[in-house]
């Protein structure tokens, strides 16, 4: 494996002559697609399992694809309104995926007493373990499912999300992305 440097260093040697136009382009144009907001698992990477370029995803990526409630003042939501305000992007996906350690603590309440910040923030899910009679793996793919429809559910209530979604400008898509497979299964927002 290359380092970061080593791999900018083919970046600026390879990929950037490549595309140069395109760079060209993107220094005074940044207008995206969708937002995506996924999980901070580095196996997820939204650019890879979109084929997307770059400029083309405004993405936003948490601990467990969470999004905060509305009114909460931080840096998820500052994205999310500037995404939606300012670039006007006509798609959000909210992105959950198979084997999400946040969502595997949550399903099978795992202490996380010693990740006081972590525990806090995977609070604002709101889940707890559902019927006990599953198995592990169920119930953290439960857990999955439920996570992403909840966080549909949360950016819905964003006045400038549920203004664009009434006016029939945006729209929103949750996906379930299986890490093993590269399937990705929908998920209708309620």
């Amino acid at each position: 494996m290359l380092t970061l440097a080593e791999g900018h260093r083919l970046f600026e040697r390879e990929a950037y002559p490549a595309d140069r136009n395109l760079y060209d382009e993107l220094a005074t144009n940044h207008r995206p697609v969708a937002l995506f907001i996924g999980c901070s698992d580095a196996r997820v990477v939204p650019e890879v399992i979109t084929s997307t370029r770059p400029g083309e995803l405004f993405v936003i990526r948490t601990a467990g694809n969470l999004v905060p409630p509305h009114g909460s003042v931080d840096a998820i939501a500052a994205s999310i309104e500037y995404a939606v305000e300012v670039l006007e992007v006509p798609e959000i996906v909210v992105c959950g995926h198979s084997a999400c350690g946040a969502m595997t603590s949550l399903a099978l309440d795992h202490d996380l007493s010693m990740l006081p910040t972590v525990a806090g923030w995977l609070a604002t899910a709101g889940h707890k373990r559902g019927d006990r009679a599953l198995s592990d793996q169920e119930a953290v793919a439960q857990a999955v499912h439920a996570n992403v429809v909840r966080q549909l559910v949360n950016i819905a209530e964003y006045p400038s999300v549920r203004k664009r979604l009434t006016a029939g400008h945006l729209t929103l898509a949750g996906w379930i992305h299986d890490i093993g497979t590269g399937r990705i299964d929908i998920v209708a927002p309620k």
